[in-house]
Order: structure tokens, then sequence, then C-alpha cells
């Protein structure tokens, strides 16, 4: 993880080996492979990228990754806020937006990546070469990458009716406590059903089964009281983990990374 320039924006530059478990993210995730190779299963289907490739995830789409062979492989990625990319893309659309989704896991676009780079250059090398960031020129970069998905690579939808079923009252409550020690049948309650019922409408609306949504949720949790500075065995403790080693597991296998390498990479 680096430190980034923009607000609503995080950046990730990894080379790595590393085998991630299905899971999914909380924001948009745009990046260029810069080196070797990765394959994965992602919502949109099966991913096989290499270098010089744009990959990009949904919030909340369940995917995995591996390397194509024992070199591993590098990207360069950056993490929007929803709410970022749907004001972006409403301001180059001129029309008011509910809803977003980038409809395809891997392109091989030069332009969409001299973007994305030039993006990555402006808002993360600046910043870590310790030169103040031209804010203009992030925002400018912003809008030029944003502009080039909205038009290839987007469904937009207009503003509409939400709907609320079940499974998602389920898991509301995990998102809205995800430190909680909610059981299945506390779940199942939530949402009405029987925990058979809640098991599998769950891993099939969701893409994973509550325990490791909410595993996946706490390592979120774990995040953002680390970045603020929170001691990591505070952070353990106050995202519902056992104890900090539990914490540093659950890092590894969803992230690549410790608590402590996070906690250094972000201050």
């Amino acid at each position: 993880m680096l430190r980034c320039a923009l607000d609503g924006v995080e950046a990730t530059l990894a080379h790595t080996t590393h085998t991630f478990a299905r899971h999914s993210h909380d924001r948009f995730g745009i990046g260029v492979v810069i080196a070797g190779g990765q394959r994965s299963a992602s919502g949109r289907g099966p991913v096989e990228a290499r270098a010089t490739d744009v990959i990009t995830v949904n919030p909340g789409e369940v995917h995995d990754g591996s390397p194509l062979d024992e070199r591993g492989r590098a990207w360069r990625m950056l993490y929007f806020e929803p709410s970022l990319v749907t004001a972006t893309l409403a301001e180059c659309a001129r029309a008011p937006l509910r809803q977003v989704e980038l409809t395809r896991p891997v392109l091989n676009d030069p332009q969409l990546s001299m973007c994305l780079t030039r993006l990555f250059s402006m808002a993360v090398h600046e910043i870590d070469e310790h030169v103040s960031p031209d804010n203009l020129a992030c925002e400018e970069a912003l809008l030029a990458l944003f502009a080039h998905v909205g038009r290839h690579y987007a469904t937009l939808a207009q503003p509409g009716r939400e709907r609320n079923g079940s499974v998602a009252r389920a898991r509301r409550r995990i998102d809205d406590d995800p430190a909680s020690a909610s059981t299945l049948a506390d779940l199942a309650a939530e949402a009405g059903m029987s925990r058979f019922q809640l098991l599998r409408s769950f891993a099939h609306e969701v893409g994973l089964p509550p325990h490791a949504y909410r595993m996946q949720r706490r390592v979120a949790l774990a995040r953002q009281l680390i970045a603020r500075g929170t001691p990591l065995v505070d952070a353990a403790v106050s995202a519902g983990f056992s104890d900090q080693s539990h914490m540093t597991r659950a890092f590894v296998r969803l992230l690549g990374v410790t608590p402590a390498g996070y906690a250094v990479a972000v201050r």
C-alpha cells in the first residue's frame, strides 16, 4: 500500500507470488499489470492478464488471484471509493447516476493503460518522492481516466428505486458491526430465514458464505483503524479478532501483506 494524494483513492504497487483467496473489495479497482501474469475467477468470468493489460474489479465482486508461473506478477492498482467513481462518471456523462459497473475484468487498451499510469504517477510517485503533488494535474488525470472508462467500459444506471431483500438485511448487519460475534442463527433471524436457507442464499447472492464475508469485513475495519494510527493489538481487538496473530493471518491471506507492513506503508 502507498500513500496517495487523492482523497477517496488508495494505491498499491506489488510484486508477489502470493495466491489470494476468494474475497471482494468495497471499492472499484483499476490497475495495470507491469510484469508477469495473473489468473483469477471473477464475477464477470475467468481472467488471464499479462504485462500491459488493464485489470478491473467492481465493489463487492468476489474474485481470487494466482500467478501464471513461479515468477509471480507485478501490478499498479488504484482503488476508488464508489461515491467518487459515480460522481466523476456523472460529471463526464452530464447526468445523475445511481449505479456503475465496470463491464470487463481485463482489457488490452494502451490509451487506458496510459491514463492510469499517468494518474498513478501524479498521485503516488510525486508524493513518495516528497514532491508536492500538482492537484490540478491530478484532477485532470482523474477525469481523463474516467471519461475513457465511461465511454467504453462502464454500464451507467439512472437513479431508481432500491430493493432490499432478506439476504441484504443479514449482510447489512455484518457491515454495520463486523466485530460482532453474531451467530448464523442471529443472521437468519434478521433475514427471516432458516439457517440453511440463509447459508445457501447468502453464498449465492454475495459469492461468499457469511463467515468468510464477515472475516473480510473485519480485515477492512482493521485496515481503517491501522491507517488512523491505532496500535495493532488494539486494532485486532476492535475489529473482532481473537488476537493480533489471528488478524495477521487474515491480513496475509486476503491482502498478501502483514498488518505491520500495511501500517508502515500508509503512515
